[in-house]
């Protein structure tokens, strides 16, 4: 049954990783301890509460983190990560490929 004029629920990571692939998508998640992956290009993903790890490939895709515990791992080029909280390990794919990638720890 479908019914017209409902919105689609919030992303939300609390029963396993949340999944953003697409183009051109913004969005504000939860992401409740688990893994933030981001496939696709052109995504801004506001990602509130404190993720496991975010990964992202594609290019143009921005990320905002309230917090991040284990790690960051970015492949393809020209992503941006901004964390406010947390010492994850920072692994950087494209950069060993001669990419340009940022990933930055900024104040809250």
């Amino acid at each position: 049954m479908v019914l017209a004029g409902l919105a689609a629920p919030a992303a939300q990571a609390k029963n396993g990783d949340t999944h953003i692939t697409g183009q051109g998508i913004v969005q504000t998640i939860d992401c409740n301890n688990a893994t933030l992956l981001v496939n696709g290009t052109g995504n801004t993903i506001n990602a509130k509460g404190s993720c496991w790890a975010v990964t992202m490939q594609g290019s143009s895709n921005i990320v905002i983190a309230d917090n991040v515990v284990n790690d960051i791992t970015v492949y393809g080029y020209d992503q941006t990560v901004i964390y406010h909280g947390g010492t994850p390990a920072l692994i950087d794919r494209g950069r060993e490929l001669g990419m340009t990638n940022r990933i930055n720890w900024a104040p809250a």
